[in-house]
Formats: structure tokens, sequence, C-alpha cells
């Protein structure tokens, strides 16, 4: 069976700079029926263990590394028997939550394999230092985690933060592949690159 993607909703919270937020995050399953990758597998591990079900999962990768994104990896990897893959710029967030280190540090332009489909890694920092998203050609999508957003960049408003990198990573990184490339995000609903990108000017006028 060709591969295909598997979006599941997960509820939390996200702590950072002594406010907390509750949140709803896309959890995304990239596979066929023998063989997944798992992206951000957000607050509940038994869910996600649900919806991979017997499948082998090849890795776990997390777009940045901010504690909504991280605080359940650790028991989702452990269920899953995956390791964790996170870049080494968003080692201060999640030495926050965890003692001991992601098991493999993301490299941009890293490819991960999996059902006959690559996903290649691209560093686009801003959101967070070690923000990284994933572009499968093949499937004509790329994940964004908290970078890009149906309706523009994410958050640059708390530490480790800055809004002209974003903006930079979403030009250069995001806003070169191909306009029909649907975009699935770390939280709310998916764009199209070809939707999003008209609008770099607006963002940057109004300086979010």
């Amino acid at each position: 069976m060709a591969a295909r993607i598997e979006n599941l909703v997960t509820s939390g919270t996200f702590s950072l700079d002594g406010g907390s937020w509750d949140v709803d995050n896309n959890v995304w399953i990239v596979g066929d029926d023998a063989e997944v990758i798992v992206i951000d597998p957000a607050h509940d591990a038994d869910a996600v263990a649900a919806a991979v079900g017997e499948r082998e999962v090849r890795a776990i990768l997390l777009t940045h590394g901010h504690d909504d994104h991280i605080r359940a990896a650790r028991e989702t990897a452990a269920k899953l028997g995956a390791p964790l893959h996170l870049h080494p710029d968003d080692r201060v967030l999640w030495d926050a939550v965890y003692d001991e280190a992601p098991d493999v540090e993301i490299t941009d332009g890293d490819v991960f394999e999996v059902a006959g489909v690559r996903l290649t890694a691209l560093h686009t920092p801003g959101h967070s230092p070690g923000s990284t998203c994933f572009s499968v050609p093949a499937l004509g999508a790329v994940f964004t985690g908290d970078t890009l957003f149906n309706g523009g960049p994410g958050a640059t408003g708390r530490s480790y933060s800055d809004f002209p990198t974003i903006i930079e990573s979403i030009r250069d990184r995001l806003f070169t592949l191909p306009a029909e490339t649907v975009v699935h995000t770390g939280h709310g609903d998916t764009t199209v690159i070809g939707e999003e990108a008209p609008h770099l000017d607006e963002w940057v006028a109004r300086g979010h």
C-alpha cells in the first residue's frame, strides 16, 4: 500500500516564560500499513501508540523543543521502541524538560525513509533556534511544526525566538517549495504554500 499521511489531534498545555496555555496539537503519522514515522507525538503517548497500532516506527521526528511538542516524547518513544530525533539548537528547550539527551541529532538535509518515500529535514530557525520542517515531495507535503501556519508565521514573542529569522526561514526554505505543496502544521488547519506565499510582505509590514 502506498504511503499516506494520518493526523491525530491531542490536547494539553504549553508552558514557557512563566505562562501556561491550553493547546491542541497535530500529531502526524507518515507511512503505510507496515511502517511509519511519527512527527511531534504531543501530550498523549497512549493515543499516539493506539494510532500507530502494530506498525513498525522507523523514527520519531520533533519539529522543535517546546514542551507541548516534547513532554510526551520520551514516553511515546519507549512505547513505540523508536529513536527520538531533535535539532541540537533546541537543546536549551529540551533540557528544561529532560535530563538526558535526545537519541539522535537532526542535521539540515537529513533524509528519513519510510514506506517508499523520503522526508528531508529543513532547518528553519525563528520560532525556536532548532525548528525543523520535513519536506516530502512524493506526497506533495511539508510538515512545518510551528514555523508556518494557515495564516502566517509561528509566534516569535517568547524566549529563544526571533521574527526576522523566522521570516528568512519561511522565505528561503519553505516558499521555494512547489506552490501546490500542502502545509501540515503543528496546530490548526493545513494550508498550501501557494496560499501563504503572497502574504509575506504583509507579515513583514506588521512585524508578526
